[in-house]
């Protein structure tokens, strides 16, 4: 492996983070609506009656109102939950609020499904830091969406939220990471 690749990968998500911490609040709010809206035209032409989907930090792009359409529209939406041994637990929320999960970011409170729960969503929505253009996906670095994805028999259409300056030429890539089947920035929908 090149040693090299986890410098490169640290040196990318700072330049991310920075990024994301210097937009403006007009910026983010043009994003979310954006965002909202193709994550709703993707869940419909997936015809998506079950789907996973994170809760948004204060920094990532917001999942929040795609989520509340979701639920109102009668999709199940199953939340992730990450656990001390790096796989991640599932759980439905029950409308009992947030937690500050393991990894410090936003998690559903609510019952425990199980890390198999996952395997009967319709559609996958992961954060990301970047994608790049053959479809690789380079995380925050705990690796608990590689590991859930790389160990699922059948997965259903996986698609990565990023901002559309994240949709990037390449990212650098380790054996364990995982691509997804497309991304969702505030202006496009792109399958790969």
């Amino acid at each position: 492996m090149d040693s090299d690749i986890p410098h490169r990968k640290r040196a990318l998500r700072a330049e991310l983070r920075e990024r994301r911490q210097n937009m403006t609040s007009v910026e983010r709010e043009a994003a979310t609506a954006g965002l909202t809206e193709n994550l709703q035209s993707l869940a419909i032409d997936l015809s998506a009656r079950s789907i996973s989907c994170y809760l948004s930090s204060r920094t990532e792009p917001n999942t929040r109102p795609f989520v509340n359409w979701a639920e109102a529209d009668g999709i199940r939406v199953l939340f992730p939950v990450s656990r001390e041994d790096g796989l991640l637990d599932w759980t439905v929320g029950e409308g009992n609020g947030e937690t500050e999960g393991i990894a410090g970011v936003p998690e559903a409170a609510g019952t425990l499904l199980g890390p198999i729960a996952i395997n009967d969503v319709d559609l996958i929505i992961v954060p990301a830091a970047a994608v790049d253009s053959t479809g690789m996906r380079m995380g925050w670095g705990r690796g608990y969406y590689d590991k859930t994805l790389g160990s699922m028999d059948k997965c259903p259409p996986v698609y990565a939220v990023v901002f559309d300056n994240e949709f990037v030429d390449e990212v650098p890539r380790e054996v364990h990471d995982q691509p997804v089947n497309g991304l969702v920035t505030p202006t496009r929908i792109i399958s790969f």
